[in-house]
């Protein structure tokens, strides 16, 4: 019976980890152990868990703080399940997210990656529809009723041209992701760099239409901070122009193209620059347009 390993790499509001906690145990279909792996020092946090008494659920708490990649990487290590998951410690399962991607797996045994559908919340657990979502959905995720299979240089440029995954909704499969791991040189650019890396080794991924997943937007994220103190973009900008290098050595000229231009990064830029412009931040406004106007001539 092939089971799914969810991890979760928490750091953060206790509330929300709890609440990622009890949406894993609200599964439908019991395929699946929840791994916590805790990166902090809330004294409640470890009595909470006991508490639980779920043998299904593991709990530990690292020695010292690994920052977000280290985390990572460590949850991979405690995996040990055919397919595994990285769960925010502030998104939710709906109750049949582990059902929906275990069927998906047995239709397309053996593919590296899958990405179902998603639902997206605000910090108060209700809908929102902000507008980096609304661009994944309507100008870069591809149409998709039911499932579809992608992979090669159409994904590849697919992602470089805006990356319309949900990283902690996807499923992938342990092997793979184990052979390839977090860059530790990243901050927020790992799902990307991760995702691409795949892609070149040959993995596939498989879309599901089927919404049970539910992801949080906020301001509150590392993300967002380092986007508007222009961090993001500065990371963004060198992976999108090293890739776009491995792609022309692969022949890939589509995702070259896609990668010298990365139009999603430069909307999302855009989208940012009255703000840091209302605010008086002139250093970070510049940097936003040069980011969101420049151009990137394929060499």
């Amino acid at each position: 019976m092939t089971m799914i390993d969810i991890m979760l790499p928490y750091y953060g509001d206790v509330s929300l980890m709890q609440a990622a906690v009890q949406s894993v145990r609200s599964q439908a279909d019991p395929g699946w152990r929840l791994t916590v792996v805790d990166d902090t020092t809330e004294p409640t946090v470890p009595g909470w868990f006991e508490s639980l008494a779920d043998e299904r659920i593991r709990y530990f708490r690292n020695e010292r703080n690994l920052g977000v990649t280290g985390n990572f990487n460590r949850c991979l290590d405690l995996a040990e399940h055919e397919l595994m998951t990285m769960l925010g410690a502030d998104d939710l399962l709906l109750p049949n997210y582990v059902g929906t991607v275990l069927a998906a797996y047995r239709a397309h045994p053996g593919v590296g990656m899958i990405q179902p559908g998603v639902a997206v919340i605000d910090e108060h657990g209700q809908p929102v529809r902000a507008l980096v979502d609304e661009a994944k959905k309507r100008l870069y995720a591809p149409r998709v009723t039911d499932r579809r299979l992608m992979g090669g240089e159409d994904l590849a440029a697919s992602l470089l041209r805006g990356n319309w995954l949900y990283f902690p909704s996807i499923a992938w499969r342990t092997e793979a992701i184990k052979a390839v791991g977090f860059r530790t040189d990243l901050r927020t650019t790992q799902d990307l760099a991760l995702e691409l890396e795949l892609i070149e080794r040959g993995e596939q991924m498989l879309v599901d239409s089927t919404v049970c997943f539910q992801y949080r937007r906020h301001r509150g994220s590392v993300s967002s901070k380092m986007a508007l103190d222009g961090g993001r973009f500065t990371e963004e900008r060198q992976l999108f122009l090293m890739m776009a290098d491995r792609m022309k050595a692969r022949g890939w000229r589509r995702a070259e193209r896609a990668a010298r231009y990365h139009s999603a990064s430069r909307l999302h830029a855009l989208t940012l620059l009255p703000t840091a412009v209302r605010d008086g931040q002139r250093d970070v406004a510049q940097a936003l347009a040069k980011h969101a106007f420049g151009t990137q001539r394929p060499r």
